[in-house]
């Protein structure tokens, strides 16, 4: 079976250009680009000779590009089925041009041991609709399971060194070096210091009892809490020699002392061997910033905060100097009744793996980004930091997870916008022109996104077609060359 997209624009590799991708089972069998033929007519005659043995997708007005590679989300499977199962957050994954993704330990009961681990690549083999990985949680004394894991199956191991769900903090001194002297797998780490975050509770708890306001949350869990625990973390990640890659990067100075690590390196993409140590920052700390909580309040709590518009600002700057090298959602849904309680018990987390793409994407209608800086922090790095293979680009040979979007007119953006897919049923954009339905059945919305995921391809199998689901399912588990 082969499939041909045919003159859409093709973002890959740092390139833009006019071109045509055929797709032969799971994999991309060939890449036809128009600038490559000494004649537009010689490309068009190529093109005809394909169309008549494949199934044809004009992509012409679109863009083409590899499949988004999320490498931090959460989708509550075992535990919290209420607010997201496998099944439903990869759905709404694939109608935000998300092929794979890499899942978080916090569930209940906790992913620490290889066993648990086992049951949920069991799941995902049975329900999800995109390619997938899995995080093996750390403990303080889990050292055991985290040496037996496989480098070619298990994304990494997370360490949390701030609160956390369940049994997850790693609290102990000794149990941290060992983890960090040990794993053979990558590090990733939750950065934010308990007794900073700590005190600072109790300051604002002194000070307005149960009524603390959501605007307090970046100065609870402040810039300082995690610059304090970024800094322990780089320590041991360069005193070991560890591959290490923070998570969720939401403050300047973090993006400071990153860029101290790589002022005699190569750039990443061209060099990324050097890079034992990377990090990722989330779509929501470029778009929103803590002006937004008097307008989005608890929609937009998450853990890091997103802090101040200066915080905002270097970190776009950030991303695009690359200092940091990727952008991943986190992904948390929670039901929209829990958002809605009162700050203190309100839980941290937004549902963003179906708008990531629209929302980078609207940054570069604003100029903050280029397509091809976009394609390479959600699609390239995630590959080249985590050691992926053969995806995350748009190569001969490669599995041909693809995602193609389109400019919409002005006319009826909102009413153009996929709704919500997760199970939470809710999304903070309120006025970007997506959907949530409050507990009166109350329906909100005003403008749209620019663009619109239109098809995607998982390993080669069409699962989005005009915007919607076709309920074709083709996932792989994510493979990694664990050797290099």
């Amino acid at each position: 079976m082969q499939t041909l997209i045919k003159n859409g624009t093709i973002i890959n590799e740092g390139s833009v250009a006019r071109g045509s991708v055929l797709i032969k089972d799971a994999r991309i069998c060939k890449i036809i680009k128009e600038k490559d033929f000494r004649r537009y007519e010689d490309y068009l005659l190529c093109l005809d000779k394909l169309s008549a043995c494949s199934k044809v997708i004009d992509a012409t007005g679109m863009m083409v590009m590899p499949g988004i590679i999320d490498t931090h989300v959460h989708f509550r499977e075992p535990g919290n089925t209420i607010a997201g199962t496998i099944e439903s957050e990869s759905k709404a994954a694939l109608l935000g041009g998300v092929t794979s993704y890499m899942d978080m330990p916090n569930n209940s009961p906790s992913c620490t041991t290889l066993e648990l681990l086992k049951q949920k690549f069991e799941r995902a083999a049975e329900t999800s609709y995109a390619n997938y990985s899995f995080y093996l949680g750390a403990s303080n004394s889990n050292l055991g399971e985290i040496e037996k894991a496989e480098p070619k199956r298990v994304c990494g191991v997370k360490v949390f060194m701030g609160a956390s769900t369940g049994n997850l903090l790693v609290d102990s001194e000794k149990a941290l070096q060992e983890i960090f002297r040990s794993s053979k797998l990558l590090i990733a780490a939750h950065c934010e210091d308990n007794d900073e975050i700590a005190a600072n509770f109790k300051l604002y708890a002194a000070n307005y009892r149960d009524n603390i306001p959501v605007a307090a949350h970046p100065l609870i869990r402040s810039a300082k809490a995690c610059y304090k625990s970024s800094c322990k973390a780089i320590e041991m990640a360069v005193k070991y020699g560890a591959r290490f890659h923070l998570l969720h990067v939401s403050t300047a100075k973090e993006a400071e002392l990153l860029a101290t690590l790589y002022t005699a390196k190569a750039p990443f993409g061209s060099n990324s061997e050097d890079y034992k140590i990377t990090a990722e920052t989330a779509p929501h700390y470029l778009w929103f910033n803590s002006t937004d909580y008097e307008k989005y309040g608890n929609l937009i709590k998450c853990n890091p905060a997103i802090k101040s518009a200066e915080d905002m600002a270097a970190l776009r700057k950030a991303l695009k100097d690359g200092v940091l090298q990727t952008v991943a959602t986190d992904h948390a849904p929670h039901p929209l009744q829990a958002k809605m309680k009162p700050f203190k018990e309100a839980p941290g987390g937004i549902p963003l793996v179906q708008y990531s793409l629209v929302m980078m994407l609207e940054l570069v209608e604003q100029g903050v980004f280029s397509l091809e800086e976009v394609v390479g922090k959600m699609c390239h790095n995630p590959a080249l930091c985590f050691r992926i293979k053969d995806r995350g680009f748009l190569r001969e040979g490669y599995f041909a997870d693809i995602t193609i979007f389109k400019p919409i007119g002005e006319d009826s953006l909102a009413e153009q916008q996929p709704k919500p897919a997760s199970l939470c049923g809710w999304s903070p954009f309120t006025e970007r022109g997506v959907y949530y339905n409050s507990d009166s059945g109350e329906k909100h919305s005003l403008t749209g996104f620019s663009n619109r995921v239109e098809y995607v391809f998982v390993n080669g199998t069409m699962v989005v077609e005009g915007a919607s689901l076709t309920g074709e399912r083709r996932v792989l588990e994510l493979e990694f060359n664990a050797s290099e």
